[in-house]
């Protein structure tokens, strides 16, 4: 079954998100505090190597979110050449975070991790990046016993995060799915162990939903540490990786937000979807459609024809 949408659906869709910003509901008459960035991710045709961080930068500026998150490795490739500080001078548009895969069930390459991770922190800091997302290392599920690494896995995030804060970045924990921290028990784990002064929690609730947990309760029960957050949703098709347009899924969004709303106003959301083979819509039209969710429920965006 096709799920592709022509140019007249896909202006149907936008209008009515438009339509529904332009008249409040309760929800959007509340104060909205946090301000809405964006990852890179469903720019890049090739993950971790994204040549196309302009245009993903341009189409965010243009759609007025508040800041970006890409690789730190692509942070740290693009500070080398030069060209990052110009791309963000050119659209004005913040540099908020850095992604970054560390490895923590193989402790035989901790210190060159480590290393490696703090050279990526500190371009990420020149650039007056704020926050870096740990992720664990990918692992062969099926054959992998979290029970027997949990305690190498604490140590690392420990280590790896106070790392971070000693550059002046906070740093958290990312669940992801196919990884060494995967699951709903797996995250509780983790979180309820790790030193919370220097790894916060960092979810992207998309995932969590995917998993099988309810990404709403998650976010709950760990609310005073989330500091940092992928806003993705979730609905099971064959596009994105099962992950759609935001308002199009499985995911309690508006609850997520009102609780980090209440709870940390100044928290880092960063609008996320997974690229795709055959996409229905464009990186830009999605965050267009995420955009006009957002709009609906009262968040507010940069004029993006002030950001060239």
């Amino acid at each position: 079954m096709s799920h592709t949408l022509n140019r007249r659906d896909f202006a149907k869709t936008i209008v009515a998100g438009v339509g529904a910003a332009a008249f409040p509901s309760f929800a959007a008459a509340q104060s909205r505090k946090l301000k809405i960035g964006c990852t890179a991710l469903i720019w890049g045709a090739v993950p971790r190597t994204p040549e196309n961080l302009t245009a993903a930068v341009r189409d965010m500026a243009s759609l007025g979110f508040h800041g970006f998150e890409t690789f730190a490795s692509i942070v740290n490739d693009w500070d080398a050449k030069g060209t990052l500080a110009p791309l963000i001078e050119e659209y004005r548009t913040p540099l908020i975070s850095g992604y970054a895969t560390v490895q923590l069930t193989d402790t035989s390459t901790r210190k060159e991790n480590l290393a490696q991770l703090i050279q990526w922190g500190k371009a990420l800091k020149k650039h007056s990046g704020r926050f870096m997302v740990l992720a664990p290392n990918g692992v062969k599920r099926n054959e992998y016993t979290f029970s027997e690494h949990k305690a190498t896995i604490i140590a690392g995030l420990n280590e790896y995060a106070k790392a971070m804060n000693d550059l002046g970045l906070g740093a958290g924990l990312h669940q992801h799915t196919g990884t060494a921290v995967e699951s709903r028990d797996e995250t509780y784990a983790v979180m309820e162990a790790v030193d919370t002064r220097h790894c916060k929690f960092a979810p992207d609730v998309g995932q969590l939903q995917k998993g099988g947990a309810d990404a709403a309760k998650v976010v709950k029960d760990f609310l005073p540490i989330t500091v940092h957050m992928h806003l993705k949703d979730y609905k099971g098709w064959e596009h994105f990786a099962g992950y759609c347009p935001l308002g199009e899924g499985k995911v309690d969004l508006k609850a997520i937000l009102d609780m980090v709303e209440g709870a940390n106003p100044n928290a880092n959301i960063m609008h996320e979807l997974d690229g795709s083979p055959n996409a229905p819509y464009t990186p830009l039209q999605t965050a267009q459609i995420g955009k006009a969710y957002l709009q609906k429920l009262g968040y507010t965006f940069r004029d993006g024809d002030r950001t060239r």
